[in-house]
């Protein structure tokens, strides 16, 4: 295999044998896949004004070439193809020859595939895309031709890439008018496609979008082995885990009251959840999941492990738990987060990118068993291993044997008449003993780069794992990372960097860095209940806006407005390996809008779901987080939703009629419902909210009383304010004034004991019903003004086995501040007792 540069420690023959021969210029890059290439003999560029320059000035065609560190296919086309001499001598004669890494570019990438595909559809070939990506382009960048992998020689019809080479070049000299000509066309149409995914078409946002995405995603079961995605006509395609589906599943599970589709989403979830944990794609050894399975079996992956794999999936796994109380689900969180703690995490906090599949040039080889070899290893426990990761079954990979569970510990504790927890300790030091075994064979290739949006899916993961978990030191690993990428990939302005590597912060960052990120932070807000991550969260939102806003057309560029210039610029919906920046963008400013009480956010959330509306009505299946948002969107406050604060008109309530409704006592004072922002409809029953003024008008110039009472769901609790132990969410009760009412004086009950298996000590909670008061200093340039008011109650609620979200219940109400002279009356005198 090439070698990932001098720092790395895994340089083997590759480096010893292109050393002193020839450098190029990658070796002063510090993406370790374009190290990967530096002492090819092809004469390679970096993206950037030197080539371009070069390729102008002598009117050369631009061979552009996108891969990454862990694509076995870019592996094997360096070797056979950059590697050949005589390929790279034509190549520096007759092109200008760039490499792009697509992890550290990928608006570039993006845009190319995008030509490669358009460049398909005009020629008429089934082909689809893939990397590497090799496409030509004339000297201003435009596409007019290209593929993927192209060998050496002919072979299997596939044409070889020295004859493309001299194809390409051919038809440059010779009619270049007609190749600028098909350039400009294509061009065109990427840009045109671009668009098109942003075309705004204001839609309705309701529940039934929601629905058609989950049954859109439902529809594509595989009910026999699990999985999204599948089809009966090509029911052998390889399985990917779909992460950004799995979880629009699992909101729509949890908000099973609102969606007739949860029951349907269940099954499908944790069938697939089950076959993945199951299969050959999850490291049953080391922990963590490689990128997708070759086979519709989940037997065979490709063994290249990806960090955004493992931080959606850890994330998937931790939520599955909470919602099943599952083992499994647990056991599977915690090898994900492990296997990133033990070898993609650098010493500074940030997580590495990716382990490579391959060992000297054999895909899975690190990975796969003999029997002959197991049995040595095993000896007499190697039958019983056997038996519960299918070695008793025709190897079905070229190179050994995958393990994959093929039974349970239960039917083979009950075979063997013992009981699941011994074979269980039995089974786990078999696989102890192997993968020590496994340690000591040769290292695979690490690609060292820290990505900020990569690290912001694994921040939110960890985060997740370690709240529901309740494993401190995974929270702690989050906050570490998050704290690496705000001290060291940052500049002076706060603006992101995309890269990091060797000490140095680099290229301009993302939509993807900046959304992913704030996902990760706001996870740790809820993990931690740190006002810090949610300060850093609304801040980065907000450089955010400034930097890739649409203010014409709404929704956000990929690229910042000062980015340079491409032939398109993307504004990404749909969901990939990665969900797409808009869609997370959207459901971030959705929940900073309910932790912050600022109507911006939400405002922006709304124009990102209308200007991508045509695509949630058609595509559903392809936009799942979007869909997510829609639903996320639709459960806040219809007076919110409005951007008006009485949305309801004429709720007036006496004290008596009920505790479910809101209370007001003249035409005067509105306080209207505005509770559960943000919660799902199980949620929203676990606690409810009334509210009571002492006056039925507020006296300018003086002070009043106000009460929040919380009606808590029979099981559940929420924490004391202040909250005992000192980490936990206290519930706080604040208010948002239009008059600059203060409210002063809060007077929080003291909770009682709540013992929780696993903590030392007891937890002061409230239960049932609790009553907060404070009071309110109305100011006397007040008189005879209308004020709105809000009043928001935060709090965290928890059973004895799972905790929900920090959530925050609102009452928004108009109401009259008396007029000097005016009669104030005292009110509701019951809720302001002091017993």
């Amino acid at each position: 295999m090439s070698s990932a540069g001098e720092e790395n420690p895994q340089e083997g023959k590759t480096e010893q044998k292109q050393e002193g021969q020839f450098t190029n210029r990658l070796a002063k890059e510090t993406s370790p896949y374009l190290l990967l290439h530096k002492h090819n003999p092809v004469d390679w560029y970096p993206w950037g004004p030197e080539a371009f320059e070069k390729a102008k000035q002598e009117n050369k065609v631009i061979f552009l070439s996108v891969g990454y560190s862990s694509c076995y296919w870019c592996h094997v086309m360096e070797r056979l193809v950059f590697e050949n001499p005589q390929i790279a001598k034509y190549m520096n004669e007759n092109f200008v020859n760039i490499k792009v890494d697509r992890e550290e570019r990928p608006d570039i990438d993006d845009i190319y595939m995008t030509s490669l595909s358009v460049y398909f559809h005009l020629i008429g070939a089934p082909s689809s895309g893939g990397w590497p990506l090799s496409m030509f382009l004339t000297p201003d960048r435009e596409p007019f031709a290209g593929g993927t992998y192209f060998p050496p020689t002919d072979q299997g019809g596939q044409m070889s890439f020295p004859r493309v080479l001299q194809k390409v070049n051919q038809l440059w000299s010779t009619n270049k008018e007609q190749v600028q000509q098909s350039a400009a066309i294509i061009a065109k149409e990427v840009a045109r496609l671009q668009k098109e995914e942003g075309a705004k078409e204001a839609i309705s946002l309701e529940n039934r979008l929601v629905i058609a995405g989950v049954r859109s995603i439902n529809a594509s079961y595989d009910a026999e082995y699990g999985g999204i995605d599948f089809s009966d006509v090509t029911p052998n395609a390889p399985k990917f885990p779909t992460t950004s589906k799995l979880v629009l599943l699992q909101y729509d599970i949890q908000a099973a009251e609102q969606n007739p589709t949860a029951a349907e989403s269940a099954k499908v979830l944790y069938h697939t959840l089950d076959a993945m944990a199951n299969g050959g794609i999850y490291d049953h050894l080391g922990g963590g999941f490689h990128r997708y399975s070759t086979d519709r079996y989940w037997h065979v992956p490709h063994f290249e492990k990806m960090l955004y794999d493992n931080g959606q999936l850890a994330g998937v796994y931790a939520r599955a738990f909470e919602q099943t109380g599952k083992q499994l689900y647990k056991q599977v969180t915690e090898g994900i987060v492990d296997f990133v703690l033990r070898e993609l995490t650098d010493p500074q906090g940030g997580f590495y990118s990716a382990l490579d599949a391959e060992t000297d040039g054999v895909e899975g080889e690190h990975y796969a068993w003999s029997q002959e070899e197991l049995k040595k290893i095993l000896g007499d426990d190697y039958p019983l291993f056997a038996e519960f990761y299918g070695l008793n079954e025709p190897a079905r990979f070229d190179h050994g044997y995958v393990l994959h569970r093929v039974t349970t510990l239960e039917k083979l504790a009950e075979k063997h008449n013992t009981t699941a927890d011994e074979l269980a300790s039995q089974l786990a030091a078999s696989r102890g003993k192997l993968l020590s075994v496994r340690n000591q064979r040769k290292p695979l290739l690490k690609d060292d780069k820290i990505l900020t949006s990569w690290n912001g899916l694994m921040i939110e993961g960890m985060a997740t794992a370690g709240r529901v978990l309740k494993r401190p030191e995974y929270t702690a690993a989050a906050e570490k990372a998050a704290q690496f990428i705000l001290d060291q990939m940052r500049d002076k302005e706060g603006h992101l960097y995309r890269s990091y590597r060797g000490g140095e912060a680099r290229l301009n960052a993302y939509l993807d860095d900046y959304a992913f990120l704030v996902q990760g932070l706001l996870a740790l807000h809820q993990a931690t209940g740190k006002q810090q991550w949610l300060d850093e969260a609304q801040q980065l939102t907000d450089l955010q806006i400034a930097l890739f806003w649409d203010q014409k057309e709404h929704g956000f560029f990929f690229t910042t407005h000062d980015h340079e210039q491409l032939i398109a610029r993307t504004k990404n919906a749909y969901d990939a390996a990665i969900p797409s920046g808009n869609s997370i963008s959207a459901r971030n400013l959705i929940l900073l809008s309910e932790l912050t009480g600022e109507p911006r956010y939400r405002q922006h959330a709304d124009q990102t779901l209308q200007l991508f509306g045509r695509i949630i009505k058609r595509y559903p299946g392809r936009c799942a987080q979007l869909v997510q948002a829609v639903g996320e969107y639709l459960q806040t406050p219809a007076d919110q939703r409005q951007s008006a604060v009485s949305a309801y008109d004429g709720i007036f309530v006496s004290p008596e009629e009920g505790s479910d409704q809101l209370v007001a006592v003249n035409p005067g004072l509105e306080l209207l419902v505005a509770a559960g922002l943000g919660q799902t409809a199980q949620q929203k029953k676990q606690v409810t909210a009334n509210a009571y003024l002492s006056v039925d008008k507020l006296p300018a110039g003086k002070t009043c009383q106000v009460a929040i009472v919380l009606n808590i769901e029979k099981g559940w609790h929420i924490n004391q304010n202040p909250s005992s132990p000192d980490f936990l969410v206290p519930t706080t009760f604040s208010i948002k004034s239009a008059q600059n009412l203060k409210l002063k004086d809060i007077k929080y009950p003291a909770g009682h004991q709540f013992k929780v298996s696993g903590f030392d000590e007891p937890l002061l909670v409230y239960e049932k019903q609790v009553v907060i008061r404070g009071t309110l200093e109305i100011p006397a340039s007040a008189a005879g003004k209308e004020e709105k008011l809000e009043l928001q109650v935060k709090y965290q609620a928890c059973n004895d086995q799972t905790c929900i979200r920090p959530t925050t219940i609102s009452k928004v109400g108009k109401f009259k501040v008396a007029a000097p002279g005016e009669t104030v009356r005292q009110v509701n005198q019951k809720w302001f007792k002091t017993d």
